[in-house]
């Protein structure tokens, strides 16, 4: 398995877990006032998913500009 693969698996696994966090977020707003932890447990998640969609996103235009050839 390469990186790139890796790093799209990994990607749709933390999107997978930033939607449960999200959800569990609203579900612990619906019982009142939710513990902080509860409050902020989709930011982690939010940003591995930031890094690993910058690095996909940004994977075409690095395999293109290193095809090219100077002249």
């Amino acid at each position: 398995m390469n990186w790139n693969t890796l790093t799209r698996q990994v990607h749709r696994w933390l999107s997978i877990v930033f939607t449960v966090t999200v959800v569990a977020n609203f579900v612990a707003m619906g019982f009142g006032e939710p513990p902080m932890w509860v409050v902020y447990s989709p930011l982690l998640p939010l940003f591995l998913l930031l890094s690993s969609g910058l690095y996909l996103f940004a994977l075409p235009y690095a395999r293109r500009s290193g095809q090219r050839t100077g002249g």
